[in-house]
């Protein structure tokens, strides 16, 4: 059977979604998918629904929501409606009447244990490990006797046994045989609703037209298919993309909070630099935008294809550098510590990876500095050629043609040991927008040896 023909050829602005659970922080795993379906949505003037699947009692907590809703503030990811599954029971209560009624959804006693050996025995006889149906066949008397002895079934939804193919939107053509797989539990023993219902039934009632997840959900999508039917809608369209890997080719991991985006801000990576980055990165060298309305404008996830993309952290610091020498002074005024005004940014902006860096070039150009002095005699004469001030951009080259024309240095053997008394740094901005903002006073003590 064919799914998600309605859906993938309307005309109508995509309703997406971003499905979090709110049991840690937003890696960049996570951030990749919630992107692609935010740039996905406002391609086309859609929609985008943040979702928190909160079900996980034991582990979800309203902190790690706050959290990762702050996270997708940040990035610029900013949501038209959000919904909490612990909120939604309701409507799951019905989908599972419902399939009860439709003869989908059947109870089983196995325990955690019982199943497993049947797993054990089928692998021992070659055979896949797929449920058995085994509880189909128990009579209500068997049933009732189970109960009595206080067992609580779980409910498993009865797949129909054949193939289900759809297009999917990164992969292509793709088919599932169900009856390779087994039918999956939606209820738990505790009355507990597993993601595999909850997500079809929010998507049902949200009328979720795309849903763009990572390819970890393939295997599961061909039930999917069958429970949306079930609950009498037409799938949505899926594109599943490849999942990330870091440079050494791991995974990422929620749980030990690899790469997580609140790392990312602390260490002062621009929110625009990671969303350039993810929404490029696998399509060769990254690319930068303006602005998220931008890339937005050119996405496309026909894009994406192949293997795993490796997310480099020292690629990503390269492209905020990258961006760090675009951004005009009023991009950051706002984050900038008070001693940091145009001046100061325009001369160390190109020189920085973090914007926190900007701080190293603050405290060079107020001091105190210890200069590094490479030939005393001729920091000496350096000092007595210093001009008057005031000072702009041509008081460097003024002066250095006449320490020049003095000494007979040229190149490297007049300029590095200036740049090393003036900043104590082998290298850094140029000298032409930095002797400026050092000043007379300062730059002559520095010649000198002294700290400044």
């Amino acid at each position: 059977m064919e799914c998600g023909t309605s859906a993938q050829m309307s005309s109508s602005p995509p309703r997406v979604r971003f499905a979090p659970s709110p049991t840690g922080h937003l890696h960049i795993g996570n951030s990749y998918i919630a992107l692609a379906n935010w740039l996905h949505a406002r391609h086309a003037g859609g929609w985008f629904l943040l979702r928190f699947d909160d079900t996980d009692r034991e582990r979800s907590t309203d902190e790690f929501a706050a959290g990762i809703a702050a996270d997708l503030t940040w990035l610029g990811l900013l949501w038209d409606a959000e919904a909490r599954q612990s909120d939604r029971l309701a409507l799951y209560d019905a989908a599972v009447e419902r399939l009860k009624s439709a003869g989908r959804l059947y109870p089983c006693y196995e325990t955690s244990e019982e199943l497993a050996l049947k797993r054990t025995l089928q692998l021992q006889r070659g055979a896949p490990p797929v449920y058995d149906r085994a509880a189909l066949a128990l009579s209500a008397a068997e049933r009732a006797k189970l109960e009595a002895e206080g067992r609580r079934p779980h409910w498993r939804f009865k797949l129909s046994g054949g193939r289900n193919a759809w297009n999917d939107l990164v992969r292509g053509p793709q088919e599932i045989d169900e009856a390779s797989q087994s039918d999956p539990i939606l209820v738990r023993a505790d009355g507990n609703h597993l993601y595999t219902l909850t997500s079809v039934a929010d998507d049902v009632d949200f009328a979720i037209s795309h849903v763009i997840r990572g390819a970890d959900h393939v295997t599961n999508t061909g039930a999917q298919i069958e429970i949306y039917r079930a609950l009498g809608a037409e799938p949505p369209a899926f594109a599943h993309l490849p999942l990330l890997s870091d440079a050494h080719g791991e995974g990422f991991s929620k749980r030990l909070g690899s790469l997580s985006l609140g790392d990312l801000r602390s260490q002062g990576i621009e929110p625009l630099t990671v969303a350039c980055y993810l929404a490029t990165i696998g399509a060769g060298a990254p690319e930068l935008r303006e602005s998220l309305a931008a890339l937005a404008a050119d996405f496309d996830l026909g894009r994406f294809h192949g293997g795993s993309p490796r997310f480099d952290p020292a690629e990503l610091v390269h492209l905020n550098a990258r961006l760090l020498r675009q951004l005009p002074f009023a991009a950051v005024a706002g984050r900038l510590s008070a001693g940091v005004d145009d001046k100061l940014w325009l001369a160390a902006r190109g020189n920085l990876q973090h914007l926190g860096d900007v701080e190293v070039w603050r405290r060079v150009s107020e001091g105190p500095v210890a200069p590094v002095i490479e030939c005393p005699e001729f920091a000496a004469g350096a000092a007595l050629l210093l001009p008057a001030e005031p000072w702009d951009e041509g008081t460097w080259g003024a002066w250095t043609a006449e320490v020049k024309r003095v000494t007979g240095r040229r190149g490297r053997d007049l300029f590095h040991p200036l740049r090393l008394a003036l900043t104590a740094r082998e290298d850094g901005p140029e000298l032409k927008l930095l002797l400026p903002l050092i000043g007379r006073a300062r730059a002559l003590a520095r010649l000198r040896g002294e700290t400044a």
